[in-house]
């Protein structure tokens, strides 16, 4: 598996419509959704156990599980140490629990990831300063195991 298997991956969920909690490639995708599709896309089987969440999931309480479950199972990366299929987390509202997720298309001057954007479906979006301004955390995509 390379970065590019999981950016490819990504792409091909690219059009699908934005459906919260849904994780079907064609047919629904939140951003949770499309980072669970591509793992089952390049490493087979579900990452976790997913309960139902409401869009104002942890705000209330100012948690951060998003956070925790990606550290719990990815490499943390600095948030400038790019690379194509990187995760990023994003925080949406200043002071807000980060929980909008991507995956790192293109790196350098011409970034891009792609997420899934209510209102917008699965998309790949320029990572602009405003974007870059978001990001709260980076991981490495997790390798296949052999054997």
């Amino acid at each position: 598996m390379t970065e590019t298997d999981v950016v490819a991956a990504a792409r091909r969920w690219i059009g699908t419509p934005y459906v919260h909690q849904a994780s079907l490639c064609g047919a629904g995708a939140d951003c949770l959704g499309l980072l669970r599709g591509v793992w089952r896309d390049v490493l087979g089987g579900e990452p976790a156990v997913v309960p139902p969440y409401s869009p104002d999931w942890a705000e209330a309480r100012r948690d951060e599980p998003l956070l925790r479950a990606l550290a719990d199972r990815m490499r943390a990366k600095g948030i400038d140490d790019e690379a194509p299929g990187d995760v990023i987390l994003l925080r949406m509202r200043d002071r807000g629990v980060a929980k909008h997720l991507g995956l790192q298309a293109r790196i350098g001057a011409r970034g891009s990831f792609v997420h899934a954007y209510s209102g917008h479906g699965v998309i790949e979006t320029a990572l602009s300063a405003p974007w870059q301004r978001r990001i709260v955390a980076r991981f490495a995509f997790p390798e296949k195991h052999k054997g």
